[in-house]
């Protein structure tokens, strides 16, 4: 990489973030990438430890110590106080990262309800929750805000051992890129970042769940097995080029983030599989108007005017 974050000082210094998920992984290189750029920080992180760990770096570089706040992404009634604390300690939020997830495989015909709730209720009520307990407050504050959710490739390119990761992953794109025309107005630029394969420990996810979600469908797996899986992970991206790519992302108001350039030839496949796809026959004009109706719509809402149902017929 040629940049860092460092580049983008001018931007962001002294905007409030808050990021999930943040003192290992993904979730500390972008924060250790905005603390480059001069953004002040809010941290959610579950083990003590990790938290320590991050805790040095930032000490190491002198920056300002992030608040630190324990949050469990699914207790909603906590997220809604960490949302008060954060707003309380700096005054004003500008940027949200929802990044926290886990990363659970298995064969989705075996998988059980507990292994649905968890895994949905995490990756993508996380960032729900996220949402609903932030936006206020980046709206009511101003200058330069953003949203970001962290999604993954599986977004775009789903295998045989991770269908509700990808189904959470799918749903976190979705939302992502109907809530960016919602955000328009209000100036609130908004980004789905979809990284692939990074050195983390995310492979480890299956070794920390929840009691309260333990009938899982899914056959056993070792822990020496899922260490071997884990060691595909050392060849990964550094976490802190995806959050320098994230923030870059942000600055140019970029819809969609994606980080890793080795995925042409899925997204060409992608590509050339859909329009096979698509019947070759002619559309009747009055759907051919209502789909120009909605190409409209969305051109105007990305550039910030509010739609409304009659503008869609």
């Amino acid at each position: 990489m040629q940049w860092n974050g460092a580049d983008y000082r001018e931007q962001w210094a002294g905007r409030v973030a808050f990021i999930t998920g943040a003192v290992t992984g993904i979730g500390l290189g972008v924060a250790q990438a905005f603390a480059d750029a001069g953004m002040r920080l809010a941290l959610s992180y579950r083990n003590e430890d990790d938290r320590a760990k991050a805790a040095e770096w930032f000490a190491m570089k002198g920056y300002e110590p992030p608040l630190f706040v324990k949050l469990d992404v699914t207790d909603r009634a906590r997220f809604a106080e960490v949302a008060d604390e954060v707003e309380a300690h700096f005054g004003a939020v500008h940027v949200l990262v929802n990044n926290a997830g886990v990363s659970v495989f298995g064969p989705t015909d075996e998988a059980s309800y507990d292994d649905y709730d968890w895994i949905m209720g995490v990756n993508f009520g996380g960032v729900v929750n996220g949402l609903v307990s932030f936006l206020p407050k980046i709206k009511a504050a101003t200058g330069r805000r953003h949203v970001t959710n962290v999604s993954s490739m599986t977004a775009f390119l789903p295998g045989p051992q991770a269908g509700i990761y990808t189904a959470s992953k799918f749903a976190v794109r979705g939302l992502t890129d109907s809530l960016r025309y919602n955000l328009a107005p209000h100036s609130i630029g908004c980004s789905l970042c979809c990284p692939a394969l990074t050195r983390t420990n995310a492979w480890s996810s299956a070794m920390k769940r929840p009691g309260g979600f333990g009938e899982s469908g899914f056959p056993e797996t070792s822990d020496d097995q899922l260490r071997q899986f884990g060691t595909a992970f050392e060849e990964g991206m550094d976490p802190y080029e995806v959050g320098a790519k994230i923030l870059r992302g942000m600055t140019l108001q970029d819809g969609l983030i994606l980080t890793h350039p080795e995925h042409g030839p899925d997204f060409e496949e992608l590509h050339a599989k859909t329009m096979a796809a698509l019947p070759v026959e002619e559309a009747p004009a009055g759907r051919l108007h209502i789909e120009e109706l909605r190409r409209k719509a969305m051109r105007d809402a990305e550039a910030g005017l509010v739609i409304n149902l009659d503008d869609l017929t």
